[in-house]
């Protein structure tokens, strides 16, 4: 790889919209990979790109090429991504998360001489849910080890880039608490569902928070409500209202939010389940931290991450996960996105040194 080839190529993917439709984002990955390596290139229904060469236990380098809905600055009239480089780093729409790390994944399935089968894979949908990561284990998608490209940036220390063994899940849930109406000015005539509510909010207040250890790294979950909605008019008892539940959750270990169903009128739903990760090797999560000590003058630690990643879905299903990629804390989704060209360098000798060392 020269110097600017793995600036040049974000470049180009980053320059293509993918927040409503990556169809074309996709395009453009897959031909290049068809052009440019010796792997075998699939498209699979969903619109994955997945390309694969060597033989042995398999490593695949993760990434997705859907994402945020860009700011206003961040495109032109005509829909075009504005991507600029400035002081040694690309701004734009998805630099950071994570059309960089994806075109460093590109490089080394190219330039890589592994003693495995090595991956790559780009998937679609991960900022709705994973969409794209389920479909494709669904069809079957199974590696043995993964390297997902989300950022690891700067969470031990400035300067250097990370090895994450551990982030949080996100499971998003609905109290619904219902009563009776009645009119205000006789309260004891109805079932008051905003009290009932209340002490469903009490409940989730006092549950104790989940935490697990990964390799000497703590992981601590939360539980917050972040919204409550209910009643329809002053003069009306309110016959229902709904809290909103964030909980972050820990591998293994999820709070006791049932709990409050034991309140007369409270229902509790899950609305999204997006699962934690805990890499289960720890023989791989060094060799993964050899490659990126390798990589740079810093020195790298093996930490965890607060978000979920497609890297939950894989660990899930059984794949050996660690996350690695050139993403800082406070990058992604901003209207001043952007990734450090050095660091995108940094990423492909680490993708490269790990598929040349398992």
């Amino acid at each position: 790889m020269t110097t600017s080839e793995v600036a040049e190529l974000t470049r180009e993917l980053v320059s293509i919209p993918s927040h409503e439709d990556e169809t074309d984002a996709g395009d453009y990955i897959e031909a290049w990979l068809r052009e440019n390596t010796e792997a075998s290139v699939t498209r699979d229904e969903t619109g994955n790109v997945i390309a694969r060469r060597g033989s042995g236990p398999s490593l695949a380098l993760v990434g997705h090429h859907d994402v945020v809905p860009p700011a206003d600055s961040q495109t032109t009239d005509d829909g075009s991504y504005v991507v600029e480089e400035r002081d040694g780093r690309l701004y734009g729409r998805g630099t950071a998360d994570m059309k960089g790390a994806v075109a460093a994944a590109m490089l080394t399935i190219r330039d890589a001489d592994p003693d495995c089968e090595l991956v790559f894979a780009s998937f679609v949908g991960e900022e709705i849910g994973g969409v794209g990561a389920r479909a494709a284990i669904e069809g079957g998608f199974a590696p043995d080890y993964a390297i997902v490209a989300e950022g690891s940036t700067n969470y031990s220390k400035e300067g250097v880039t990370d090895v994450v063994v551990a982030h949080k899940g996100r499971r998003g849930s609905t109290v619904t608490a219902r009563g009776a109406a009645a009119h205000a000015s006789e309260p004891e005539a109805g079932e008051n569902a905003i009290y009932r509510a209340s002490d469903a909010v009490d409940v989730i207040r006092d549950l104790d928070f989940p935490a697990v250890e990964v390799f000497s790294e703590r992981l601590r979950g939360s539980v917050a409500v972040t919204e409550i909605d209910g009643g329809s008019a002053w003069n009306v008892i309110p016959e229902r209202c709904e809290l909103t539940v964030d909980e972050r959750t820990v591998p293994g270990e999820r709070a006791d939010l049932e709990a409050t169903e034991q309140i007369d009128g409270v229902e509790w739903t899950i609305d999204q389940d997006l699962p934690p990760m805990r890499c289960d090797d720890e023989e791989f999560a060094e060799l993964v931290l050899n490659a990126a000590i390798g990589a740079q003058t810093g020195d790298p630690e093996l930490v965890s991450k607060p978000h979920a990643t497609d890297a939950g879905w894989l660990a899930e299903a059984g794949t050996t996960c660690v996350v690695c990629g050139a993403s800082e804390p406070g990058e992604a989704h901003t209207k001043d996105e952007s990734v450090s060209i050095d660091v995108l360098e940094r990423c492909y000798r680490t993708y490269l040194g790990a598929a040349e060392q398992l």
